[in-house]
């Protein structure tokens, strides 16, 4: 395993969170109660990490040779893990299930995002 290139974590979380804002708009902008945004904020930052961590696992040598890998692991987490989840929540809750979808939009391409920040940041 090579070293976690926290630069690109560091850029990662900030395009996902920037992304939030241009896809959410007002509802993403810090109002009372703060823990919860600060909260919200953290545990976005451990999802850069954690896909940090997966490209140290995998490797430069071979994420160089297969560039790919970034938006195929990455958007596949988005895919697989968390647009499922959101789903899953939404109809156990019968909430309402475009909404659900929409969240899982955002996830997708803020996964897709931060793989592009760790490609160009390597």
């Amino acid at each position: 395993m090579g070293p976690v290139n926290w630069i690109a974590v560091v850029a990662a979380w900030g395009v996902a969170a920037l992304l939030g804002v241009a896809f959410y708009g007002r509802a993403a902008a810090p109002r009372p109660p703060y823990l919860l945004h600060i909260a919200a904020a953290l545990l976005m930052f451990a999802s850069a990490a954690m896909l940090g961590h997966m490209f140290a696992r995998v490797g430069t040598a071979t994420l160089d040779a297969k560039w790919w890998l970034y938006f195929m692991m990455a958007g596949g987490l988005a895919l697989t893990f968390i647009g499922p989840a959101l789903f899953i929540t939404a109809v156990r809750r019968e909430g309402p299930i475009g909404k659900a979808l929409c969240d899982w939009g955002y996830w997708l391409a803020a996964y897709l995002a931060m793989g592009g920040v760790f490609l160009l940041l390597g």
